[in-house]
């Protein structure tokens, strides 16, 4: 049995692979999932590595270290104690590195793990980093890593004039590339002209239980943003990540996060015998269990809530009638149906965008929430738009992958 070897793992057991940067300053884009396999972080390894010059280090949102918590919590710029070298924030002061940043390297390394959902920032980090090196003439190299969650491609494509900082592009919400193939789609749709290479993965199999995207058993889970604790999460979060446009409980504050539901004020046994009956087709692949929880921080700190915890971690987890975007679609239908007056939909600035609700710049764009609020609209309505969508992005990307 062959086990899947990550890109970073692969750049430092080939000395052929890492020929092309010898006497280049060398940067890294990189979070506190950026580790080889025997759990060294990906800077220490680079820094060890003999013929590899580091001279500078970046951060994403939460982070380089991973230590901010929530949403637009930024992070500073600072000089790595151990290893001498600046580390610039991505997630600060500016979300696009600067002249003076793009200066102190001439090739980046982004060894960052996704979760394979387009509103996960580090996609957003990828094509600002990729606009700067073609505008600079510096290199970037993608030290690929899996997509947890695998192939399958879900959701509504952004709308334009819907770009965002959780919106890079007209990505559909699960787009089913790794970080490295998002890399060449994007280098295409933007025209941009610039050294990319992507050391890719070796024995990757996306489609392969138990883990259909993870190498479940064979490497361990870091936490890539404090809230992404598990596969579980991930497999979730394309669905569950609308909850933080909404006034239900996305889990923030319990030990399951964005793997749950719920609020004070709901009959979550009522919501759930009404997505049974509203759309039995969109609950397959996972179990839903009625719960209780308290936040002990985020919305309804401290407040028992009543709601629902999506469980894809049995082995009667169905990889491929698994549908998180259209579960959670289905549960603010039920819950518009069950409370017509319930203010479902949170108002306020969402990463750093005014003006618009937050529900839709996640959607990227109001479809959905018009669907939700809609009390004559189907679950076939919704489901004819989204498969549009979703059959033109399977044909779109299929150019672009690499495994």
């Amino acid at each position: 049995m062959k086990f899947a070897k990550f890109g970073i793992d692969r750049l430092l057991a080939e000395p052929t692979l890492r020929a092309p940067l010898k006497g280049r300053r060398v940067a890294l884009l990189a979070h506190p999932a950026s580790v080889t396999q025997d759990l060294t972080h990906s800077l220490d390894a680079l820094a060890a590595c003999g013929d590899i010059r580091l001279a500078a280090a970046f951060g994403p949102q939460h982070g380089l270290r991973g230590d901010k918590q929530d949403n637009m919590i930024e992070s500073p710029d600072f000089d790595d104690p151990v290893h001498g070298v600046p580390v610039f924030s991505l997630y600060g002061d500016v979300r696009r590195p600067t002249d003076a940043m793009m200066d102190t390297f001439d090739v980046v390394l982004v060894d960052l793990q996704d979760l394979g959902c387009r509103i996960y920032t580090f996609v957003t980090t990828l094509r600002y980093v990729l606009e700067a090196a073609a505008e600079h003439g510096k290199a970037v190299w993608v030290l690929d890593r899996p997509n947890p969650v695998g192939r399958p491609v879900e959701g509504l494509r952004l709308r334009t004039g819907w770009q965002s900082f959780v919106g890079a592009g007209p990505l559909p919400m699960r787009h089913g590339l790794t970080l490295g193939e998002l890399g060449l789609w994007f280098i295409e749709t933007l025209g941009l002209d610039l050294e990319y290479r992507v050391i890719e993965m070796q024995a990757w199999q996306p489609d392969a239980a138990p883990g259909f995207g993870w190498p479940l058993g064979e490497r361990l889970w870091i936490n890539p943003s404090p809230n992404a604790p598990n596969l579980w999460m991930a497999r979730a979060y394309a669905g569950t990540v609308m909850l933080e446009g909404t006034t239900l409980s996305e889990g923030r504050g319990t030990t399951r996060p964005l793997e749950l539901f719920g609020a004070p004020d709901i009959d979550a046994r009522r919501v759930m015998e009404e997505m049974h009956a509203l759309g039995p087709q969109w609950l397959g692949g996972c179990r839903l269990r009625d719960c209780w929880f308290e936040p002990t921080f985020h919305k309804h700190a401290g407040a028992l809530c009543n709601g629902a915890q999506i469980h894809s971690e049995d082995p009667g987890y169905d990889h491929q009638a698994f549908k998180p975007w259209r579960l959670q679609a289905l549960a603010f239908k039920a819950i518009r149906r069950l409370y017509p007056g319930y203010p479902l939909w949170r108002d306020f600035s969402y990463e750093y965008e005014h003006g618009k609700l937050a529900i839709d710049v996640i959607n990227g764009g109001p479809l959905l929430r018009e669907w939700v609020d809609d009390a004559a609209a189907t679950p076939q309505d919704l489901d004819a738009l989204a498969s549009a969508d979703e059959q033109a992005w399977l044909s779109e990307r299929q150019a672009h992958l690499r495994y």
